[in-house]
């Protein structure tokens, strides 16, 4: 089981993506790595489960969203002072002009899909989230 490094509680995670296959994926890549983790479909219910007082380590956060896309969704959450770790999921290649404004909007780490178990523990090991 994977721990935040400065707590013994589990890791949460929120994933943001309007595919269900994707969700389905995220989700079980983070449930086999022991994170507990819940899911909405664009940004907009990611902006209103925080003001609904819920807390995640993790966001993985897809770009091209209906409602509200993942750049906008990034960036009012860190203008809510949300701190936690949004990693970016997108099929950009992170050289192109999209994923560089997505990064630009307050990512702590950018994968292109799919997103890989191998991926996603490279996630964690930036940002300190792991045993």
């Amino acid at each position: 089981m994977l721990k935040s490094k400065n707590a013994t509680t589990k890791i949460t995670a929120l994933v943001v993506d309007d595919s269900m296959v994707n969700q389905l994926i995220h989700h079980k890549l983070l449930e086999n790595l022991g994170i507990e983790n819940q899911i909405v479909g664009n940004g907009k219910e990611a902006i209103d489960v925080h003001c609904s007082g819920k807390h995640f380590d993790l966001i993985l956060m897809d770009m091209d969203m209906p409602v509200m896309d993942g750049i906008e969704a990034t960036r009012t959450l860190r203008a809510m002072g949300i701190r936690s770790t949004i990693a970016g999921v997108s099929s950009h290649s992170s050289l192109s002009e999209d994923a560089q404004e997505f990064i630009e909007a307050g990512l702590d780490d950018y994968q292109e899909k799919p997103l890989t178990t191998a991926k996603l523990v490279s996630i964690l090991q930036k940002v300190n989230l792991h045993v």
